[in-house]
C-alpha cells in the first residue's frame, strides 16, 4: 500500500493531478485509513501509470480515463509492458507534453472547487518546470484558458474564476518584483491594458518577461483611460507601447488608444499582444508590431523592434 506522494512518485503523477483525475474521472478509488488518510494499491498505481501513457500519446484526459476504466489489469499490463518505468515516470516533477492538458485541467478542478491548496500546489509545480517565460507560456497560459472556458460552459462559477486568477497574479506580481528595477529612462516601454480592458494577467506576464530581458519597462495595469496613457507617454518620452488585447472586443479601444499616442509621438512603436490583437486594424499605425503569444519571442521581437 502507498500514500497518495507514493503513490505520484511511483507513476509520475504530480499529487494535484492524481486527485483531479480521482475526483473528476473516477481513474483509481484508493481506500482509507481510520484517519482519513488515502491507501493505493499496485494496481492504483499501473491505472494511473496507463493514463499517463495514452495521454501522451495524444488521448485527451477524459478518453484515456474511460479507456483506462474499461481495461483489465492484464490489458494495463500489456500496455505498460514488461520494461521498468523510466526515470521521468518515476519523477512526479516531470515536464512533458502529455502533462499540459491534465495539469489545466486539474487547475481547473480544484478552482472550481475552491481548493486553495490545490491551485497553489498546481502552480508550484508548474513553475518547478523551467524558466519563467517557458512556464508561462506553455502551462499557465493555457491553464487560465481553461479556467475561462470552465466560466462560459457553467463549470467555474465567478467567486472560483476570480480565485484562481487572483491566486495567479500574486504569482505573476512577485517575479514581476523579482525581476528587478524597473531601469533608467532611456528606451522606456509601457506595457497596460486600454479602456474597459480588464484581463491583464497576460499583460503582467509579458511585463515581467521584458524587464528580465533587460527593458525598461513600466507596467500600467489594467483599465487604463486614455488620457493617462498620453500623460505617461510624455513624461516617461517612451520609444514604445504594449497594448493587450485580451479579446476581440477589447481591438477598438486599443486601436484609439494606438491613434491618439501615434499622434502625440510619430516616432513611438506601437506593439500589440494577446489573442484579440489580430483583430487591430493597423492603418495609420505604423511602425506596430503584433507580438507573438510566445513570451520568449514577444520579447525578441520588441527588442528588435526597439533596434
Amino acid at each position: 500500500m502507498y500514500t497518495i506522494k507514493q503513490a505520484a512518485a511511483r507513476s509520475g503523477v504530480p499529487v494535484p493531478l492524481l486527485r483531479a483525475w480521482e475526483r473528476r474521472y473516477g481513474v483509481v478509488s484508493p481506500s482509507r485509513t481510520a484517519s482519513g488518510y488515502r491507501l493505493y494499491e499496485e494496481t492504483d498505481v499501473a491505472r494511473l501509470r496507463a493514463m499517463r501513457r495514452l495521454i501522451g500519446e495524444g488521448w485527451s484526459a477524459s478518453t484515456a480515463a474511460t479507456e483506462v476504466a474499461s481495461m483489465g489489469d492484464s490489458a494495463i499490463d500489456e500496455l505498460l509492458g514488461p520494461a521498468p518505468m523510466s526515470a521521468v515516470e518515476k519523477d512526479a516533477r516531470a515536464a512533458g507534453p502529455m502533462q499540459v492538458e491534465g495539469l489545466a485541467d486539474a487547475f481547473v478542478e480544484s478552482a472550481s472547487a475552491l481548493d486553495e491548496a490545490g491551485v497553489e500546489e498546481l502552480l508550484d509545480e508548474m513553475f518547478s518546470r523551467g524558466s519563467f517565460e517557458h512556464v508561462t507560456t506553455s502551462l499557465v497560459m493555457p491553464a487560465l484558458v481553461a479556467l475561462g472556458d470552465g466560466w462560459a460552459n457553467g463549470r467555474v462559477d465567478v467567486a472560483a474564476e476570480h480565485a484562481a486568477a487572483n491566486a495567479v497574479q500574486r504569482r505573476l506580481g512577485m517575479a514581476f518584483v523579482a525581476a528587478g528595477a524597473p531601469g533608467g529612462q532611456r528606451d522606456v516601454v509601457l506595457v497596460g491594458l486600454p479602456p474597459g480592458a480588464r484581463h491583464d494577467l497576460g499583460a503582467l506576464a509579458f511585463a515581467t518577461a521584458a524587464r528580465r530581458g533587460g527593458l525598461s519597462v513600466r507596467y500600467l495595469g489594467a483599465d487604463l483611460p486614455l488620457q493617462d496613457w498620453l500623460d505617461a507617454l510624455l513624461r516617461t518620452k517612451a520609444r514604445a507601447v504594449v497594448i493587450g488585447v485580451v479579446i476581440a472586443a477589447d481591438a477598438e479601444a486599443a486601436q484609439r488608444v494606438a491613434r491618439a499616442l501615434r499622434a502625440a509621438d510619430p516616432e513611438v512603436l506601437i506593439c500589440f499582444g494577446g489573442r484579440g490583437a489580430t483583430e487591430v486594424d493597423g492603418a495609420r499605425l505604423e511602425p506596430f508590431l503584433r507580438l507573438p503569444a510566445d513570451l520568449s519571442a514577444s520579447v525578441d521581437a520588441l527588442r528588435e523592434g526597439l533596434r
